[in-house]
């Protein structure tokens, strides 16, 4: 029988795991099949312009997987079993409805969501852009707003700075703050900072510094103190959390929620599950966690899909690089920001801005774009076979 590789979500880091492991194994001793709960490849990175009405064109992951091998299966995931190894979904798109299955070795990479943090009222009246629903549920709200609608977005990290900086420069009518809990863009090098500030003015932004939000209501957030902030929309951005699932099911966590996993991104308690993306408690070069990004998704996803591979054709482990290495922050469509860091993560003086930063950020996210629409990068001519053929009762090949 083939060993059954089963990949958690679809998104940068389960897209890509797939189609390399696919690349790299052969098809006469493996069985990849990557569950998803959409049908189509979200680029997470892009919400933000798709919530203020930006026309996104979505590949859908049928089209993605096509020729490689690689099964899909469209269903959400509501409960994993690592000591049967088995996966139970809901809501299949296709005849097998709810149910469960049983994998060999499974990779979660099923991501993260917003972090509410307990707030009174985020739940029911703000918006967010960490999923496609939800970025299109605040589409059809900005829709509505008339000149001199109110936006808020509350957080000061990637995400808040390019949400309101996107909103800004395409829905100039609007009126567009910012609340953050520390001074805006104190993490960047004084130079980087004073573009980013520059970048605010220019663009017409109010930032409430050294405010946290309490509560949000239908058409305000009230910060510490009792400040009310109007919003006809407010964004919630502060922060992202991973779902419960891992923890539910055994697996051992960190206080986060996320999976702790070795150097290789193996489970520490179980060694036939590997996380990588957001959901992985990675400790990079640093000795530090790292940050959930699309970057720390794509080095844990190659140490992943790297230690499955040898371990199961009976190779050693390759160490691939767990550095983080900068950001890259748009401000709207034609402003940008690359921020280098050095090792103990604090920024380097040097940073990128303006046009060619734009240029940069826009390869990168081009670059994300066509490695998931070529997932394999092309079969070659000789794929890996397994080391043994697969005890299903026991041991995994190759530990």
């Amino acid at each position: 029988m083939k060993h059954r590789i089963v990949v958690l979500g679809a998104g940068y880091a389960g897209a890509f795991a797939a189609g390399n492991l696919a690349r790299r194994l052969s098809p006469a001793d493996t069985e990849i099949t990557v569950v998803n709960g959409v049908p189509d490849f979200v680029e997470r990175m892009r919400l933000h312009q798709l919530a203020i009405g930006q026309d996104l064109a979505f590949r859908t992951l049928a089209d993605v997987f096509a020729g490689t091998g690689v099964r899909l299966r469209l269903a959400r995931v509501t409960g994993v079993d690592p000591e049967r190894r088995t996966v139970a979904v809901s809501g299949a798109h296709d005849e097998s409805g709810d149910g469960e299955f049983a994998y060999d070795t499974l990779l979660y990479a099923l991501g993260s969501s917003v972090a509410r943090h307990g707030v009174p009222g985020v739940a029911e009246y703000a918006f967010d852009v960490t999923g496609l629903s939800s970025a299109l549920r605040l589409r059809e709200r900005l829709a509505e707003l008339g000149e001199g609608g109110t936006v808020l977005v509350v957080g000061e990290g990637l995400t808040g700075i390019e949400t309101a900086t996107e909103f800004a420069e395409s829905r100039p009518d609007l009126s567009v703050a910012l609340a953050a809990r520390g001074e805006l863009g104190a993490w960047l090098s004084p130079k980087a900072g004073r573009h980013l500030r520059q970048a605010f003015d220019r663009l017409g932004i109010t930032v409430h510094e050294h405010t946290g939000i309490e509560a949000v209501e239908p058409a305000r957030a009230i910060a510490a103190g009792g400040m009310s902030i109007p919003a006809d929309v407010t964004v919630w951005s502060a922060g992202f959390a991973v779902h419960p699932i891992a923890a539910a099911s055994g697996l051992e966590v960190a206080e986060t929620g996320q999976i702790a996993v070795d150097r290789t991104m193996r489970s520490l308690s179980h060694p036939d599950v590997y996380a990588a993306g957001d959901c992985a408690y990675a400790i990079g070069e640093n000795s530090r966690p790292l940050p959930m990004s699309c970057a720390s998704a794509g080095y844990t996803t190659m140490q992943a899909t790297a230690a499955i591979i040898a371990r199961l054709t009976g190779s050693r482990v390759p160490a691939t690089g767990l550095k983080h290495h900068g950001n890259h922050i748009s401000l709207g469509r034609r402003d940008a920001i690359f921020q280098m860091v050095d090792g103990d993560v604090r920024s380097k003086s040097w940073y990128l801005g303006g046009r060619t930063a734009t240029w940069l950020k826009s390869g990168i996210l081009k670059g994300a774009g066509w490695s998931i629409a070529h997932p394999t990068f092309g079969m070659p001519k000789r794929r890996r076979r397994l080391a043994t053929a697969p005890d299903r009762a026991g041991a995994r090949v190759a530990a």
